[in-house]
């Protein structure tokens, strides 16, 4: 839900209108995940500035473009676990809704 102008709740963009997402239960453990590959980040941002070996900074390119590939998998299968079955429970349309909304996802991550 995001709050209008006028003080009132109103579903989001993608018209979620509840507060509790597939990930979670497993939150602190992918703000963990998270800060991590943000250190990596910061890690090239250093070697870059370091000067350090084209072909090394690559590799942690590498490294760190495989642990966000990761992070986003593990979230889209929460999100089929959850939000997703949550769906298929109620049927109707919101079913149809989750499994394109799911497959534009996969496909963005195809993508990258």
């Amino acid at each position: 839900m995001t709050t209008t102008e006028a003080g009132t709740t109103a579903p989001s963009e993608h018209g979620h209108d509840h507060a509790t997402h597939g990930y979670h239960k497993q939150k602190d453990e992918h703000l963990k995940r998270l800060r991590r590959i943000e250190g990596q980040i910061r890690g090239l941002q250093r070697m870059v500035d370091e000067d350090v070996y084209c072909i090394d900074i690559l590799t942690q390119v590498s490294a760190s473009t495989k642990a966000l590939q990761s992070f986003a998998l593990q979230l889209l299968e929460e999100h089929l676990r959850h939000c997703v079955a949550d769906a298929a429970v109620k049927g109707g349309d919101e079913i149809e809704a989750k499994v394109e909304e799911a497959t534009k996802a996969i496909a963005r991550l195809l993508r990258t």
